[in-house]
């Protein structure tokens, strides 16, 4: 991030110009240069097309960037260069194309001073992986502003813009429940679980859990996905919009004034795809980079029981005061019960990596933990415990919640005195998100 943050800080207000020509974004978010239209093969082939239809000539007006002296017209031509360049959504859910900083001009544009803390804001946030290119981000539209909330929300693959509140708002209002209970039964609707199919047995087993984050994927921890869990079972579908794992069809509930509350009943999607974080070592007693992606055959319905949950546009490391947190699954409520029936939940206190380290200093549980994990916990009884790998840690900020945090690894046995909880961060995880999730 620092150096990140020097590449930026030495960045002109000005765009670049290389050979004289000035760098541009094409509509699709893709670099390019902006040149005389009769010297742009791709759009020149359009032009020269006589059956092209509203998209085609939508396209060639999108890409026009400028006149030449002669008023000859000039279009963003899509850089001969540019074929490695890597698809990714930026902040606000558009699709961009990963590339080197210097190279998108919206970026520069945002870096011009004076520098607002919004701008630069975005900008870390646009920071993407491409391993073609050191210093990166995804070049798409810049900042938008959106002055009412949107109240139609369209499922899609990109994680949705939180100004939108398409994301991290549950229906349950005042009826939560903290300190280890169950939850309202349209708490938390992100909440996913992994259904298994046993190696031996062939038997449908849920090991892990998970946070819906778009329509089309699913966050978890790489270990859910890697190594020892895959001699017991493989990972096959994702269970949605449940409540009572142990029950089939709707659950329903009493509700405060009488009457019941019940779900559609839960809704089986098969895994398309798998991604663990390339730098995930299932060996290593370090445990970094505990992180994968779960891309959904179908995509997943937006209702009061299934949606996504927000991803951080801060980190959480920087907020005052510290925040209390909070881990939710149907993971076990003690090391002599497997899992719990309904969904539960816990309020956890943030402890800053000083804080957590000396827990994970003795011989029988040490670790080195890093800027990728974050701790929260501590509390005698109060734990993520075992089935809840995978799942979210949350923060909210009184309305939407977003997922700060993936269950990694913890003490045994779940909710020791003094031994917080480890978390993988998704703050750090950002760019990798973005870089790996495809329309």
């Amino acid at each position: 991030m620092t150096r990140f943050l020097l590449v930026t800080a030495l960045i002109s207000y000005t765009i670049c110009y290389t050979q004289g020509q000035s760098l541009c974004m094409t509509p699709s978010g893709q670099s390019g240069v902006c040149i005389l239209l009769t010297n742009c093969s791709p759009l020149l082939e359009v032009l020269k097309n006589k059956n092209r239809n509203d998209a085609d000539v939508k396209l060639l007006r999108d890409s026009l960037c400028g006149y030449s002296s002669n008023n000859a017209p000039m279009v963003c031509c899509p850089n001969m260069n540019s074929e490695g360049d890597q698809k990714c959504f930026t902040p606000e859910a558009q699709e961009g194309t990963c590339v080197d900083i210097y190279k998108c001009p919206t970026i520069v544009k945002l870096l011009s001073p004076p520098l607002s803390a919004e701008n630069l804001q975005f900008v870390r946030n646009s920071r993407c992986e491409n391993p073609n290119v050191q210093n990166s981000v995804c070049c798409g539209p810049g900042p938008t502003t959106v002055t009412a909330p949107n109240r139609v929300c369209i499922p899609t693959a990109a994680p949705p813009d939180p100004r939108t509140e398409c994301c991290g708002l549950d229906s349950s209002s005042g009826n939560k429940i903290f300190g280890g209970n169950a939850t309202a039964i349209d708490q938390y609707p992100w909440l996913t679980i992994i259904e298994y199919k046993g190696v031996k047995d062939e038997k449908i087993k849920l090991l892990c859990g998970g946070a819906l984050i778009s329509g089309k994927y699913v966050l978890t921890a790489a270990h859910c996905v890697l190594g020892p869990v895959l001699r017991i079972a493989e990972p096959k579908n994702v269970r949605l919009g449940d409540y009572n794992i142990h029950n089939d069809g709707q659950d329903c509930v009493e509700v405060e004034g009488g009457g019941m509350d019940c779900t559609e009943g839960a809704l089986v999607v098969p895994i398309e795809k798998i991604t663990p974080h390339q730098g995930y070592d299932p060996n290593s007693p370090l445990r970094r980079h505990d992180i994968a992606l779960l891309r959904l055959q179908t995509m997943a319905p937006y209702s009061d029981f299934i949606r996504p949950i927000c991803l951080p546009t801060s980190d959480i490391a920087n907020s005052e005061p510290k925040p209390s947190l909070h881990a939710a699954g149907w993971g076990a409520v003690s090391d002599m019960q497997s899992s719990s029936s309904v969904k539960l939940h816990v309020d956890l206190p943030f402890l800053t990596q000083s804080e957590c380290q000396p827990s994970y200093n003795v011989a029988k549980r040490k670790v080195e933990l890093w800027n990728g994990q974050i701790c929260a916990g501590g509390q005698k009884g109060k734990d993520s415990c075992k089935g809840d790998s995978g799942g979210p840690l949350m923060s909210d900020n009184g309305r939407l919640y977003d997922i700060v945090g993936i269950v990694s690894f913890g003490p045994t046995p779940c909710g020791m005195e003094n031994v917080p909880g480890v978390y993988t961060k998704v703050y750090e995880y950002l760019p990798w998100i973005r870089s790996k999730i495809k329309p």
